[in-house]
């Protein structure tokens, strides 16, 4: 369902980007170019800063937002998913939030009024709030963080054990095509 907001604000979603049907896609979002918005998804942009007005929500270009995975912000304030971003099944990003380039945020994680760096890796079961996360950093499984202090205690991981994420990305993109194509078959 894609839907206005109370304050009228619509989504924009780029024309290549699938949105299934059973997602919910409320208010003042931006979808780029191939985007995957899987199964009861909900991406929300509807409360309001104090002063007035919202930054958008943005899901970069040959992103995908899997299965039951919540997108919202408080009072108004900015998430932004970068370009071939995977965020697996179930997670929540509550603004405000920036998720940059390349990273791949694992099943169930929860991310709230932080930034995670290009290329980063957020394992399933994670809690990420209230810090930065450097570029190419990789969060274990079911690890929380609370604040950059906790951030420099995780001991990090070789390039080859982060590889994951891109084989996600790309299966997701052909899941986009596919299901764009099919559409007006069912």
């Amino acid at each position: 369902m894609i839907r206005p907001n109370p304050s009228g604000d619509r989504p924009i979603i780029a024309p290549s980007a699938f949105i299934d049907p059973t997602a919910i896609i409320c208010g003042k979002i931006i979808i780029e170019e191939e985007a995957f918005i899987g199964p009861y998804a909900v991406i929300r942009a509807d409360e309001t800063k104090p002063e007035g007005g919202m930054d958008p929500i943005i899901i970069g270009a040959r992103s995908n937002v899997q299965d039951g995975v919540v997108i919202h912000s408080k009072d108004g304030g900015a998430v932004t998913i970068g370009k071939q971003v995977s965020i697996a099944h179930r997670s929540i990003v509550h603004g405000p939030c920036t998720v940059e380039d390349e990273c791949f945020i694992g099943f169930n994680s929860v991310l709230f009024n932080c930034t995670v760096g290009a290329r980063s890796v957020i394992r399933h079961n994670s809690v990420v709030e209230a810090c930065e996360i450097p570029a190419g950093f990789h969060v274990p499984s079911a690890t929380s963080i609370h604040n950059d202090d906790d951030v420099a205690k995780i001991v990090q991981i070789t390039p080859d054990e982060a590889t994951f994420s891109e084989s996600v990305v790309s299966a997701n993109r052909w899941l986009a095509e596919g299901y764009k194509r099919i559409a007006n078959e069912l």
